[in-house]
Order: C-alpha cells, then sequence, then structure tokens
C-alpha cells in the first residue's frame, strides 16, 4: 500500500484525488490494489482501504465523532481499518476508528461508530446503526434498520431480522456520571426476530430463538425459543434447525 497524495496536509485537509470523480482524500490514507471508487467518496485521515474494496458513491470514511461533553462514548477514536474485499455501499457512513474484517459488506445509509469491530463475512443491513464500542463476529447477517446500541456484543453467526432494536440503560440517562453502561451479549448462531427488543445487559444463548416482536427482559437460554411481551420460553430449538444442519 501507498499513502494518498494527500499525506502531510493537516488533518482537516482534504484534497482531490483523481481516482474517481470528487474523490476527496485527508492525510495518511492507504489504499490498496484494486479498490474501486464511487462519485463524491469523502476518506479523512487515518484510513486503510484493504485490497480489492468497493467504496460505492457518496459514501464517507473516518468521520470524527462530534461528541456531548456527558457522553459515554468519549475516547480515542484510533484508524479506520477496512480489510480485504470490504464493501461500502452508497452513503454508508464508517466513523475513525473502526475495524472492519474482510468481505464484510456495509449496505446502503449504515452507520459504523468509533471502535466498533464487524468480523469477516458479516453483512451490515440498509440504515442499520453499529453503535461505538459494539463487537460483532463473524459471518453475522444484521438486517434492514437494526439498531445495535453501545457495548453490544455478537458472537460468530448470529442472525438479527430487520428492525431489530438493542439498548443499554436502564435508567434512560438519569444515572451518575461514569456510570457503565451494558449493551446485549448475543452468543453464537442464535437468531433474532423482526422488530424484537433486547433491553440492556441480556443475554441470549447459543442457538437460541427470539420471535419477531418479541420485548427481552431476561436472559434467554441456550436453543430456548422465546416469544411475547415479556418474552416466554415456549419451547427448543429442534436439532434439524441448529446451524450445523445447514452449512
Amino acid at each position: 500500500m501507498a499513502p494518498s497524495e494527500a499525506s502531510g496536509a493537516s488533518p482537516s485537509t482534504l484534497r482531490a484525488d483523481p481516482r474517481a470523480p470528487g474523490l476527496l482524500l485527508g492525510e495518511d490514507v492507504l489504499i490498496g490494489s484494486g479498490v474501486q471508487f464511487g462519485a463524491n467518496v469523502v476518506i479523512h485521515a487515518g484510513t486503510t482501504v484493504g485490497d480489492g474494496c468497493v467504496i460505492d458513491d457518496n459514501a464517507v470514511l473516518a468521520k470524527r465523532p462530534r461528541l456531548a461533553s456527558s457522553s459515554s462514548a468519549r475516547g480515542d477514536a484510533g484508524r479506520l481499518e477496512l480489510g480485504e474485499r470490504v464493501t461500502v455501499c452508497a452513503a454508508a457512513v464508517v466513523c475513525a476508528g473502526a475495524n472492519v474484517g474482510t468481505e464484510v459488506i456495509l449496505g446502503d445509509q449504515s452507520f459504523v461508530r468509533e471502535r466498533a469491530s464487524i468480523g469477516a463475512g458479516s453483512v451490515i443491513g440498509r440504515g442499520s446503526v453499529v453503535d461505538n464500542d459494539v463487537v460483532v463476529g463473524a459471518r453475522v447477517r444484521v438486517q434492514t434498520n437494526v439498531y445495535l446500541t453501545a457495548f453490544t456484543l455478537i458472537e460468530d453467526d448470529a442472525f438479527l431480522g430487520p428492525g431489530v432494536t438493542t439498548t443499554n440503560d436502564h435508567t434512560m440517562a438519569r444515572h451518575a456520571p461514569g456510570a457503565q453502561l451494558r449493551g446485549a451479549t448475543l452468543r453464537r448462531a442464535c437468531r433474532i426476530g423482526g422488530g424484537a427488543v433486547l433491553t440492556p445487559g441480556i443475554e441470549i444463548g447459543e442457538e437460541a430463538f427470539v420471535a419477531a416482536g418479541a420485548v427481552v427482559t431476561n436472559d434467554v437460554p441456550a436453543r430456548a425459543v422465546v416469544m411475547g411481551v415479556p418474552a416466554r420460553v415456549v419451547r427448543e430449538v429442534p436439532d434439524a434447525d441448529l446451524l450445523a444442519r445447514w452449512r
């Protein structure tokens, strides 16, 4: 990889690059071989774009967060790293300090915050938000308009249907300064149906199944099927539905 011609500019400086119409690069931008750019892409300072990536029209990379003085997300953002063959679709925004693994797809208008990590082969759907300090494992499928709140952990091979919402603050901002927020923990190969709501700090067990529209207020055991408001266990996921059967 070679640094962009904008190296040596101040962090706020963006310079036009001839590789695509409207392409703007900040300093210390490293671009691998075979990268394809759409129109009007902006790549801010401190970004690595791996070999074979596709960056679609109007995408913004390494955006610096603008935070309230009381925000729990404060901290050093760091460098944005895109692995090989990542696709960043139209109008997606990926903040400084995120780490995006090999062959990840970030859908149109998706938003990935600082210090988020997304594992190889995962897909983040259109309009979905991956908040700061979220960890997404490998081969995770996140559908359209999902909100992954800060400090959420999602293990490999999980599935989240459209409109799933995770939360991390029982008090809704009525807590003492510095209080630790707790996102949900989603264990390997669990499945969350469309429109489900996961309350702060709950854990969804390995291979568990949360039905569409459920509101989960307690931990869900491994392989349990839960549904309702509040969600309750109704049965166990059968052997025929386990991930190993479908690989």
